[in-house]
């Protein structure tokens, strides 16, 4: 479990998992097809046209296949295409039991419930970001139609009950929580009424709106003077005043603060829900907190701060950062040289020392390296892509084999592969089992029963079985080092 959840953390790509697959042969006729054959003939994994073309299995009975970086489908296990990529993220294809939908850089999108689903019966939607949105549903309630900025009412979107507009921006309201905004026009004449909120605000000018016995807030000349008081109901309001850039303070039941010059200096005192007292030297650049929080700061030059158990230390800005936390019973530390350059998370047993720590690290744009600590590595040079994208399956899928001109792969102390300039050169061993494959024109292969030394894939060679003596052989394509006799042509 411990062991799952290092791998997890560490973000390891869809590309480097997928090859944990039993491969027991190597069929390499590079450049057109590089394929991994099980101990039954059948092909798990191929990649031809150097690292274009590939198919290669997935967690979950998955299966990918593509021409990188153009083209992505994925099928599952009952051979359903459930995803279809084009120029990855420029256009995404989505597709389940219950709805199927595609997007354009996130922009245009199209979703479709299937019929029959029991989440969402007919529902269907198409946007193309921000000027048309539409969804048609069976409730008349839940349809709309809206073209921006001409006319349009959006139900449940963008974090609202509903918006509505007309020739925006001379007309536009907002409504949630049963609380309306009514900008006639945006955004310089504010009324605000519902849920006995009232308002208005003629912005920048002044404006103000409250709720009776809750909250109570004004401001003149935005953004320079306001006054606003919350928790009317409670002994002790909090209430938040400022004429900047002069003063601004806060005061509540949990502590006070206030700043002069805003927001270069000030301090801050706080009893609940945990004890901090801040002072601030030209912010954001020279502060000091103490209390439940620690915070020690002197920009550029260093930082170290403890909040809710993350420690993290920045020596000269952005040079040097150091982060580290614990997480469900994981000790984990984050490096940094100046962002990306060099990026490493190393993971540790919080409550087990003596168990080996999970790494990741990055040298961009040279090399990634990968152990989870229980015999598993990975290297790969080059690897510009990993550190940006280190969760996101598809990027290592579709782009990063791209440059990945050597990968190594340790699975365990007698399972190990490497590959040179996209399996060009390849190098394998597995339980006494070894190959090495110059693409088709020179292979090798030996095990406990013997040798096999191929030209062309097996167009001549020599095969030296347990019995001794070597024999040649001439257009036998098979892959068995471990036949005891050699075919007699």
């Amino acid at each position: 479990m411990l062991l799952r959840y290092f791998s997890a953390c560490l973000g390891l790509t869809a590309v480097l998992v997928a090859t944990a697959r039993a491969e027991e042969r190597e069929q390499n006729a590079w450049p057109v097809r590089v394929a991994q054959v099980d101990a039954a003939g059948t092909v798990q994994s191929w990649q031809g046209a150097g690292p274009l073309l590939f198919r290669q299995p997935l967690e979950g009975g998955v299966t990918a296949e593509g021409f990188r970086p153009i083209y992505l489908r994925k099928r599952d296990a009952a051979g359903a295409l459930t995803e279809s990529d084009f120029i990855y993220p420029i256009f995404i294809y989505r597709s389940d039991s219950d709805s199927y939908g595609w997007s354009i850089v996130r922009l245009i999108n199209h979703y479709h419930s299937r019929e029959g689903s029991p989440t969402a019966s007919n529902d269907r939607g198409f946007d193309v970001w921000p000027f048309y949105f539409s969804r048609q549903t069976d409730s008349p309630e839940s349809s709309y139609r809206a073209l921006f900025p001409i006319f349009g009412t959006l139900p449940h979107r963008l974090f609202h009950d509903r918006i509505s507009w007309v020739l925006f921006p001379a007309y536009l309201r907002l409504e949630r929580h049963g609380v309306s905004s009514t900008f006639t026009p945006w955004p310089v004449v504010r009324t605000v009424h519902g849920a006995d909120n009232t308002g208005f605000s003629l912005w920048p000018l002044f404006g103000w709106s409250q709720q009776p016995g809750v909250y109570h807030n004004e401001f003149y000349l935005w953004p320079f003077i306001y006054n606003n008081v919350s928790r009317l109901g409670e002994p002790v309001p909090k209430t938040s005043f400022g004429v900047l850039p002069f003063y601004a303070s806060e005061h509540s039941a949990e502590g006070m603060g206030e700043s002069y010059l805003w927001p270069f200096f000030g301090y801050s005192h706080r009893t609940a829900p945990y004890r901090y007292d801040e002072t601030r030297y030209f912010w954001p650049l020279f502060l000091q907190g103490r209390g439940d929080v620690y915070r020690n700061r002197w920009a550029p030059f260093y930082t170290h701060s403890i909040v809710k158990g993350v420690d993290k230390t920045w020596v000269l800005w952005p040079l040097f950062r150091r982060q580290q936390w614990t997480e469900e019973g994981i000790a984990q530390t984050r490096t940094q040289f100046l962002f990306f350059l060099y990026w490493s998370l190393v993971q540790r047993s919080a409550t087990n020392p003596r168990v080996a720590p999970a790494e990741k690290t990055h040298y961009w744009p040279v090399a990634s390296v990968w152990d989870n600590g229980a015999g598993r590595r990975q290297v790969q040079v080059l690897s510009p892509i990993e550190v940006f994208f280190p969760h996101n399956d598809n990027m290592g899928l579709l782009w990063s084999p791209l440059f990945a001109v050597y990968r190594y792969d340790r699975r365990s102390d007698d399972e190990v592969r490497h590959s040179v300039l996209f399996d060009l050169i390849t190098w394998r061993q597995k339980a006494g089992h070894r190959e090495f494959h110059l693409g088709p024109l020179f292979s090798t292969e030996s095990s406990s029963g013997g040798r096999r030394v191929t030209v062309g894939n097996g167009l001549l060679g020599f095969q030296h079985g347990a019995g001794g003596g070597w024999r040649p052989f001439w257009f036998d394509f098979s892959s068995k080092a471990d036949e005891t006799s050699a075919p007699n042509h």
